[in-house]
């Protein structure tokens, strides 16, 4: 199993790809995990509905283009169901038996395309609170990392 990150947006602060980096280290052992960020969209002040949709769109066309044959797409969206750790570690172990890679799609600030969302084979929610977009890729990885420490024994995740 692999897993890749698909995000929107580059240029985060200092801060987050240290966050980000420290976890990304640490998960590595047990399974092989990347971060790719594309470009936002070019947004502007005053922008319409429908300018926003073709944000939505473009990110969502940059999105899939990089999915690859095999993988399986799971859009984080607040809409999506929620997992307890310990359910994710299960999860991730089904996903590590059944030799399935897995992309996690994080959209932009105005969310995911109605096309990531129906390629995907499911939707799932950090949380019912609205994250900043910078702490979504924290929270993903770090939860990520507890899961497969869950799997392997690591003493780092104390229920």
């Amino acid at each position: 199993m692999k897993i890749r990150i698909l995000t929107i947006g580059q240029k985060m602060p200092a801060w987050v790809y240290t966050a980000f980096d420290d976890y990304l280290k640490r998960i590595q052992p047990f399974v092989t995990t990347q971060l790719l960020e594309l470009p936002m969209a070019k947004r502007g002040k005053n922008d319409s509905d429908a300018d926003i949709l073709k944000y939505c769109q473009i990110e969502g066309e940059a999105i899939l283009s990089q999915i690859k044959q095999g993988e399986i797409l799971i859009a984080l969206e607040v809409g999506g169901r929620e997992l307890s750790t310990e359910k994710l570690a299960q999860t991730m172990q089904q996903w590590t038996l059944e030799g399935s890679d897995i992309v996690l799609a994080i959209g932009g600030p105005d969310g995911l395309s109605d096309a990531v969302r129906k390629a995907a084979a499911w939707h799932w929610s950090l949380s019912k609170l609205t994250l900043p977009h910078p702490m979504v890729r924290i929270i993903l990885i770090e939860q990520l990392y507890r899961a497969m420490s869950i799997n392997h024994n690591h003493p780092y995740h104390r229920a």
